[in-house]
């Protein structure tokens, strides 16, 4: 869970991180308010889950009230990037000497944390990393040590900062790195990291990101959970307790496994990348192991309730999962959506009873043939839904060229 810059702010202050003074306006007579409090000149800041606030217009500076007021009114209701900005912070503006970057964050592939730390901060990481990778310092965290004073002192080493620097950034980190373990987060991140004209460290801007499987250590965490701009598709998957992730694509996926998940989405990408509108994947969702008929039908039921799925691919291979809980899962969404039922759907089932599937599916045939194609391989069905999405053949026309080349 991705929090909000002032979230991030008041974790942050919690752990003793130095921070400036700021607060929240969801109205801009609010924000003019705040920034009369906090005194000139002052930051108003769009508070959306997304980057590129500043090329958008959502971060402006304010030297008096009607500066502040007007700037308000420009970012409330703004769009960035598909998120409608419904609040800002408001900030005391920064003396700023210099900018740094530093970020915790969970390294997959060597299984460890890695800290990452630049004198280079305030601009986009991904682009330093690729054009100036000599000024940005990886250095991995043991998740048993963590960020003790030794590490610290060996990030900013590895950074080069000046030594006369170096204590006041070493004990940033460790109290950086308190509020990633104790927080259970993925993604502690300070962007910039600033040194002040009197020569203070202070985070300027932050990003947290907790791990939603630690959630039950934290009830506390419940109260960060903000619905304004989740996808009311994603919501109503949370709530039937399925791992499901809205995307750009009109080609609706369901499979069993992350793995074989993400596998899909790049076939039915790859299948979608030559037809007309590039058709792909429309969503991420892992109906996982063991899978009942309920489970089944409330994933088919939520992807077909999504007016930019134009086709949907499901791809079970069953291990725990059987086929054949699948099939029925299929028929069952479908008697429940009736006439809601109006999409195309390809359905590839192998491992676990996959001859059963196709039992339940083939007594099934009449109901369901006008909107269920069974393809043979990962790779067929991916190109099949794609076509469906794309408009450039039928279901029926798809059918009946499958079973020509069957015979």
């Amino acid at each position: 869970m991705d929090l909000y810059e002032y979230q991030a702010r008041d974790m942050f202050e919690s752990y003793g991180v130095s921070v400036m003074r700021a607060a929240t306006a969801t109205t801009a007579a609010e924000a003019r308010q705040v920034a009369e409090d906090l005194g000139w000149p002052a930051v108003i800041k769009a508070q959306v889950k997304t980057g590129g606030r500043g090329k958008a217009g959502g971060v402006k500076l304010a030297r008096d009230a009607d500066e502040a007021q007007a700037v308000a009114e420009q970012i409330l209701g703004m769009d960035i990037k598909g998120h409608t900005v419904h609040r800002v912070m408001v900030t005391e503006g920064a003396d700023i000497a210099e900018e740094y970057y530093f970020s915790l964050l969970v390294d997959r592939s060597d299984r460890q944390y890695l800290a990452m730390c630049s004198r280079s901060g305030g601009v986009d990481i991904e682009t330093l990393a690729k054009d100036s990778p000599e000024l940005l310092a990886k250095v991995p965290v043991d998740p048993l040590v963590g960020v003790d004073a030794a590490k610290a002192a060996e990030i900013t080493a590895a950074a080069g900062f000046d030594e006369a620097d170096r204590p006041s950034l070493e004990a940033m980190f460790v109290k950086l790195w308190e509020v990633f373990r104790d927080e259970d987060a993925t993604l502690v991140e300070v962007n910039p990291l600033i040194k002040a004209g009197d020569g203070s460290i202070i985070a300027l801007d932050g990003k947290v990101t907790l791990d939603e499987n630690a959630a039950f250590r934290h009830p506390e965490h419940a109260a960060y959970r903000d619905e304004a701009n989740v996808d009311p598709l994603e919501s109503q998957a949370r709530e039937q307790g399925l791992n499901y992730v809205k995307l750009d694509g009109n080609v609706g996926v369901i499979g069993n496994g992350a793995g074989l998940m993400m596998s899909t989405l790049d076939v039915v990408a790859y299948a979608g990348a030559d037809l007309p509108g590039s058709p792909s994947p429309a969503n991420f969702l892992d109906i996982g192991g063991g899978a009942s008929a309920e489970v089944m039908a409330n994933g088919l039921s939520l992807i077909l309730s999504d007016p930019a799925v134009k086709s949907i691919f499901v791809n079970v291979y069953g291990g725990i999962t059987s086929c054949e809980q699948v099939a029925k899962g299929i028929v069952q969404a479908m008697d429940l959506l009736g006439e809601r039922a109006n999409k195309p759907i390809v359905l590839r089932l192998d491992g676990n009873n996959a001859a059963g599937g196709r039992h339940v599916l083939k007594r099934a045939r009449e109901r369901l043939a006008g909107f269920v194609l069974v393809a043979e391989t990962m790779d067929g069905g991916a190109r099949m839904a794609a076509q469906l999405a794309a408009g450039v053949a039928s279901i029926d026309e798809l059918r009946n060229a499958r079973e020509g080349e069957n015979r």
